[in-house]
């Protein structure tokens, strides 16, 4: 017997004067929180949700700025992000969460769980190199390493700039070029990610996820300074970043499994939606066992 689609629906609430826009779906006894990353919103998560939501309460924001949540000119280092997403749950109902983060997502999830540690389960990061851990690595260019585009969007205005009018072009390219399989992320998908990165203001307010990260870097060597108590799932796409990320949390937390992820890019959620559909049950699964066995 086929089981039905959970139904997501769409919500917004206005939580400390920001206007937060979510998905929820299913009704399970356990809430998993999805954070989305640069270049895209909840929507990346389209293909894993429905399966999630036969087991769990799945929450999908658009991060500040981001989809069609608020735009304001400030707030977007990872600690204050962080106080976003603790207000979305309190406002929730919801005390504890296994949270996911893929792409800047990771450095809110991060942020999340060393402000708000008695409301992560655990912990499952994907395709990020925090800043202070490796990611500062990446604005620094040479023949052998660097990302432009990193510094590019971090340094001034000239960024949205040059980009407004040419959105479509812009966000291709990326969605092409780290992709393992660039037809996972369909012309009609791009529509939608072109939709809200092209609104009025939108790319020019994005682009401070970037230009935060060097304050980033100063609060996450202090937070490093402790280990994560909860469980980690730590991947990377084998095209990419591989096995960095896992690497990365390797000493930043007490118990980190994870590696990299086949036949993906950078878009692990959309190039293998079938990957992690049975990976994060898994580990949560393995989370809550491990919490029983330490009462």
């Amino acid at each position: 017997m086929t089981l039905a689609t959970p139904k997501l629906t769409h919500h917004t609430a206005t939580l400390d004067g920001l206007r937060q826009h979510y998905v929820l779906a299913g009704d399970g006894p356990d809430t998993v929180v999805l954070l989305h990353g640069w270049a895209q919103t909840w929507y990346e998560w389209r293909h894993i949700i429905p399966a999630l939501a036969q087991r769990y309460r799945v929450v999908a924001p658009d991060l500040r700025g981001l989809g069609d949540s608020g735009k304001p000119r400030n707030g977007y280092d990872k600690k204050t992000l962080a106080g976003d997403l603790h207000r979305l749950l309190a406002h929730l109902g919801i005390e504890r969460a296994f949270v996911v983060g893929h792409d800047f997502g990771v450095a809110v999830a991060y942020a999340h769980a060393k402000e708000y540690p008695q409301e992560v389960r655990a912990l499952a990061l994907m395709e990020l190199m925090l800043p202070g851990f490796g990611g500062e690595l990446g604005m620094q260019m040479s023949r052998t390493g660097g990302r432009w585009h990193l510094v590019f969007h971090a340094k001034c205005e000239l960024a949205e700039m040059l980009v407004a009018g040419k959105e479509r072009e812009y966000l291709s390219w990326f969605y092409r070029t780290f992709a393992y399989d660039p037809s996972a992320i369909s012309e009609q998908d791009v529509d939608e990610y072109v939709r809200c990165y092209a609104a009025p203001g939108a790319m020019g307010v994005s682009f401070e996820y970037y230009r935060t990260c060097f304050d980033d870097e100063d609060q996450n060597r202090i937070w490093g300074q402790t280990k994560l108590a909860m469980p980690v799932l730590a991947l990377g796409g084998a095209s990419n970043m591989a096995d960095r990320v896992y690497k990365m949390m390797v000493p930043l937390a007490e118990k980190v499994s994870g590696g990299a992820v086949e036949r993906a890019g950078h878009w692990i959620p959309e190039e293998r939606p079938d990957y992690l559909i049975e990976a994060l049950p898994r580990f949560f699964d393995e989370a809550v066992a491990a919490e029983k066995a330490a009462r």
